[in-house]
């Protein structure tokens, strides 16, 4: 007879595959990977679906990591170790933007605020962000980069998901022009938040991959457009892009620690 063990190890097998594609995986490309017999995977899936752990695509798409996979996800990489590494990129950083930096990730249908560093001139006009806290993702840098860099279908079931409300006057509420811009900053690797968010804050964002290539998380800078404007903020392009490597070598060594 199986232990409770082995079944717990089972769980995290078929989640762990669900983290590590992009795309919704149907019950015969989890049985194939996981080499579970189809019976048993479903009477799983469904267990996890009705704990919103995971989410069924319309269909016969497949699954994906839910809501609480990503929240739990989100939970462990708060450890003590893992934030004073992260907060050590991000001070980093900012020795060359003097800006307010960010790690952020994607959690359900938003942003998720994961370590902050503001900047130490306290004179300096800074949009406080509470560590755990929300943002949409079609008016932010982060969020922008994240809808940009998902698969065509993932990317389209999203717009379909999330709202598209004007915050500010430059906000894009227009799908079309939406889905246009995400083309634009897809080919060009990062996000950008110009007054879309929060008026008179201008952002930027790259992603941090994993050895896949997947993208996991973002680094992001913002500020006040009184300090710097955009074109100012993008000229700190490489330099987040070199912290954002720093960062997947963080990430992979609190996975190792797992």
């Amino acid at each position: 007879m199986e232990d409770s063990g082995s079944r717990h190890l089972r769980v995290l097998s078929v989640l762990e595959q669900l983290a590590n594609t992009t795309y919704p995986q149907t019950l015969a490309q989890l049985a194939q990977r996981t080499g579970l017999p189809k019976t048993s995977l479903m009477r799983m899936l469904q267990a996890l679906e009705s704990s919103a752990y995971v989410t069924r695509m319309p269909g016969d798409m497949g699954y994906m990591p839910g809501p609480k996979a990503n929240l739990l996800a989100a939970q462990t990489l708060r450890t003590p170790h893992f934030l004073r590494s992260c907060r050590h990129v991000l001070g980093k950083l900012i020795t060359f933007t003097g800006e307010a930096c960010n790690l952020t990730a994607m959690a359900g249908d938003a942003v998720q605020y994961l370590a902050r560093v503001e900047s130490p001139d306290l004179q300096r006009l800074q949009l406080h962000m509470e560590i755990g806290a929300h943002v949409p993702l079609h008016c932010t840098a982060s969020g922008k980069l994240f809808l940009a860099v998902a698969p065509q279908l993932e990317r389209r079931q999203m717009l379909d998901r999330i709202a598209l409300p004007a915050l500010t006057p430059k906000t894009i509420t227009e799908r079309v022009l939406l889905e246009r811009e995400l083309l634009r900053l897809r080919a060009l690797g990062m996000g950008v938040d110009n007054e879309e968010f929060v008026r008179g804050m201008v952002a930027i964002a790259v992603p941090v991959m994993d050895k896949h290539d997947n993208v996991i998380a973002a680094v992001a800078c913002h500020s006040a457009t009184a300090q710097k404007s955009l074109q100012e903020l993008l000229g700190y392009t490489e330099p987040l892009r070199q912290a954002a490597r720093e960062m997947a070598e963080v990430f992979s060594a609190q996975q190792d620690m797992l």
